[in-house]
């Protein structure tokens, strides 16, 4: 009997043994005697089979495979969080927000001496409006329980990112059109919006490091680990989209104050023909994107490769608006505004080729026959 040592463990060659078929087609095959006995099996036992990339066979007996996932979720999965008086608040809320992109369960935030006046809202605000299924289950004079309550098959990744897209596009075309109606409203639903697109962003991360760290990338719909970069690129940029439209929201805010207190005077807030050349070269840009979220979960190659195309030759239509608002005599705050609009909008369809790119790089082999050895 051959050992060999293999990540620091003793890995035994058993030999070979032969596939026997059943009258009913099915294929059987003999465990070995002492693997069975040693590990305390029987008739009735439960044995986890999984195919690895090699398409090599993994058993693992439930009883182990259950233990270690216990073992697991007590080592990893709960966190204490230890707070004094000299803290940063806003640092407290970012080592909360990593510990949940770790993917912890329970995180314990303890107040040193009983201190924790300035923390408690700031903690209680980031539960809320930035951490996903998260909920403070216990409250004390002495700390705070968090508890992650969502579990990932509820909420798939590719859900989650679907509603980001939505969210963000959605939030870019307010922003755009607040600048005509100058509603308050429809400012502030910007901000939220990109609050939401902030919130499922971390819930992304969290769930692909989840499945990253498992080795779990088939149950993902992925083919290679690879592909969780590429997912990754995506969600980032559908947040940078969100960004960029709070931007815009933000200096559109700006402008109707400076209006309404009388400090700027305008004849007429937009000039019909800048605007509406700009909407529709912004309706370009998200057709893109849609169409690159599109090519990205249906792994089309061919619409990836066409989306990449249109963009290369959608250059002149950029500089042939950047030379139209030059040309107007417009107000310094609103030709600002939409050179920022202009400039989200290309960012958008930049955002698209990377997108598109990554969807080139996962598909190549469905497409591109490898050349055999």
């Amino acid at each position: 009997m051959k050992y060999m040592e293999i990540e620091g463990l003793v890995e035994r060659d058993l030999g070979y043994r032969r596939i026997q078929c059943t009258g009913r087609g099915s294929y059987v095959i003999s465990l070995p005697k002492e693997w069975v006995l040693n590990l305390g099996l029987e008739k009735g036992s439960q044995i986890a089979f999984r195919v690895l990339e090699d398409s090599s066979l993994l058993l693992t007996p439930r009883s182990i495979l259950e233990g270690r996932r216990k073992a697991e979720e007590r080592s990893l999965r709960r966190y204490c969080l230890v707070v004094s008086a000299k803290d940063d608040p806003k640092s407290i809320c970012r080592k909360i927000i990593s510990l949940y992109v770790i993917s912890a369960e329970l995180i314990r935030v303890r107040f040193r001496e009983g201190y924790s006046s300035k923390f408690r809202l700031p903690i209680k605000n980031l539960v809320k409006n930035m951490l996903l299924g998260s909920e403070i289950i216990e409250e004390t004079p002495e700390g705070m329980t968090i508890q992650i309550l969502i579990n990932h098959p509820v909420f798939p990744v590719e859900k989650a990112i679907r509603r980001m897209a939505i969210l963000a596009l959605s939030a870019d075309r307010d922003s755009i059109i607040a600048l005509k109606d100058m509603d308050e409203e429809l400012i502030e639903s910007v901000i939220d919006s990109c609050s939401d697109v902030n919130r499922l962003n971390l819930y992304v991360l969290r769930q692909l490091k989840y499945y990253l760290e498992r080795n779990l990338y088939k149950e993902l719909g992925f083919k290679t680990p690879k592909e969780f970069l590429g997912y990754r690129i995506v969600a980032n940029n559908i947040k940078s989209i969100a960004d960029n439209a709070v931007n815009i929201a933000r200096n559109v805010k700006n402008l109707k104050r400076l209006i309404e207190g009388q400090v700027l005077f305008l004849k007429e807030v937009l000039d019909e023909e800048v605007y509406s050349q700009i909407l529709e070269f912004n309706n370009f840009a998200h057709q893109l994107f849609e169409d690159s979220m599109k090519a990205l979960f249906k792994r089309n190659y061919n619409l990836a490769d066409s989306i990449i195309s249109k963009i290369e030759g959608s250059i002149g239509i950029e500089n042939d608006l950047t030379g139209l608002i030059s040309s107007k005599r417009l107000d310094p705050n609103i030709s600002s505004i939409m050179r920022l609009i202009l400039d989200n909008s290309r960012r958008i369809m930049e955002y698209s080729r990377d997108i598109a790119e990554v969807t080139l790089n996962r598909s190549i082999e469905e497409v591109v026959i490898p050349e055999a050895r």
